[in-house]
């Protein structure tokens, strides 16, 4: 199913699939647990399909599904198939439009990483470390997942419920803003946002899948010559390189405004064009998000120097309240009536500036909030370098020691669902294993010995 959703394989290989069905949308029924209405595909297939356990349609599970009190937003923590876990939140809009007509939307924030390698000081994802990229699959699950829960909700009373409001059972907005830095897992991500835009998979439109990043240049240019029409979301947190340093210490400011603003304007001939850069704002999301923490960089001298970096660009700012969070610096969150202070300054110099809403903050799914305290810490590393430069060999030897010889779909190893104990396991056999071949060859060498002495 992955590698089909994969746009980068030759068609010569899709047309040597002796599947009659197409397979973008047998990936698509399988996900959506529709696949026995399939009439395309063999019965046989379909019997085997719904009566076998050695099938999964995904590799991973949740593991634990958070309702908050808002009503409005559910934190999923999904394990993957080697132990690991990650986070993803639900999030339903329901509101009155200009119009008077109700507007209802579901997002959902996925992850691209277990952990991150960024380490801002803020943000509780960053206190775990890296341990590794998701796969293209384990990103498209976190969605998968999300509509199989929003179909169950569909069929429960308001009183099963308990309070959740239901708005769709389809997700209409995706945003890569979850654990991780997702332009240092480039290659699966993008691979994941060409199957969310694939008309015969997900289908979203462009404009509905926002990709964020701390800043990683050379992808960001990447990301606008691959996926020029996605929304491309940049997590600034400070107007300059000192005070930047301070909260976001594997991320240099150099270049980062040019490359959001060159993604802005790839379809633009001249960057002058004062109506043509405001139609092109119109079409394609690009943003600065811009956490609000009490001190230096909410101050009002900031709100200046961040107004001039957008000058002129016609840019979307969101101001983030800063969510509580279990890190080693006590922050807090400046006031309302400064954070719109600060909101007005901004938008003196041109910019579209918006106060986000908290949603999920009870169940730390709000952002900045997630975190599996379970996963150990690693080190840091500068953004540009990325710590695996596209691949999953990591964390994918790992998971081959833990699932054993169980290689069916889905198939997860007890201890790592369990006990979380698979890597200490295959340490502990190691090093008998390595003990035993020592003594052994102690004792050859002694007895070799002991025969050349004789005469």
């Amino acid at each position: 199913v992955e590698l089909y959703c994969n746009q980068e394989i030759p068609q010569e290989e899709k047309k040597s699939c002796s599947m009659p069905a197409d397979a973008n949308l047998v990936a698509r029924d399988i996900y959506t647990n529709s696949v026995f209405s399939l009439k395309q595909l063999p019965r046989k297939f379909i019997y085997f399909l719904g009566n076998t356990k050695e099938f999964s349609t995904t590799t991973s599970s949740i593991d634990i599904a958070a309702p908050s009190c808002d009503n409005k937003t559910t934190k999923l923590a999904i394990r993957l198939q080697d132990g690991h876990l990650v986070e993803s939140v639900i999030m339903r809009h329901r509101h009155e439009n200009d119009a008077g007509r109700i507007d209802t939307r579901v997002t959902l924030c996925v992850s691209s990483q277990v952990g991150c390698a960024m380490g801002c000081t803020f943000c509780a994802t960053g206190t775990m470390g890296i341990r590794g990229n998701l796969c293209t699959g384990e990103i498209l699950e976190q969605l998968v997942h999300a509509e199989r829960l929003l179909r169950e909700e569909e069929k429960q009373s308001e009183e099963e419920r308990a309070g959740m409001i239901f708005v769709s059972t389809s997700i209409r907005n995706v945003v890569f803003m979850g654990m991780g830095e997702p332009l240092n897992n480039y290659n699966n991500v993008v691979t994941a946002v060409r199957a969310l835009l694939n008309p015969k998979l997900w289908n979203l439109r462009h404009t509905r899948v926002t990709v964020s990043t701390v800043g990683v240049t050379p992808n960001m240019k990447r990301l606008t010559e691959d996926i020029p029409e996605v929304a491309l979301a940049l997590s600034l947190h400070a107007p300059n390189q000192e005070m930047r340093s301070a909260i976001v210490p594997a991320a240099k400011i150099e270049g980062l405004i040019d490359a959001l603003d060159d993604h802005l304007m790839v379809n633009v001939k001249s960057k002058g064009d004062i109506e043509a850069r405001k139609s092109a704002s119109k079409k394609k999301r690009v943003m600065i998000e811009y956490v609000m923490l009490e001190g230096d960089t909410s101050s009002f001298k900031c709100a200046h120097q961040l107004g001039k970096l957008c000058e002129g660009r016609y840019l979307i700012v969101n101001l983030i309240p800063y969510n509580q969070t279990d890190v080693k610096d006590k922050l807090r969150c400046p006031s309302v009536e400064h954070m719109k202070e600060f909101q007005r300054i901004v938008t003196s110099y041109g910019a579209f500036v918006y106060i986000r809403q908290t949603m999920g903050a009870d169940v730390n799914g709000a952002c900045g909030q997630l975190v599996v305290k379970k996963e150990k810490k690693s080190e840091l590393m500068d953004i540009e370098d990325g710590p695996f430069h596209d691949n999953t060999k990591s964390r994918r030897t790992a998971a081959r020691y833990n699932n054993g010889k169980d290689g069916r779909a889905g198939a997860t190893n007890k201890d790592a669902r369990g006990k979380g104990k698979g890597d200490d396991n295959f340490v502990r056999n190691l090093t008998i294993a390595t003990g035993a071949a020592a003594v052994c060859f102690l004792i050859s060498s002694m007895i070799i010995l002991a025969r050349r002495k004789k005469p």
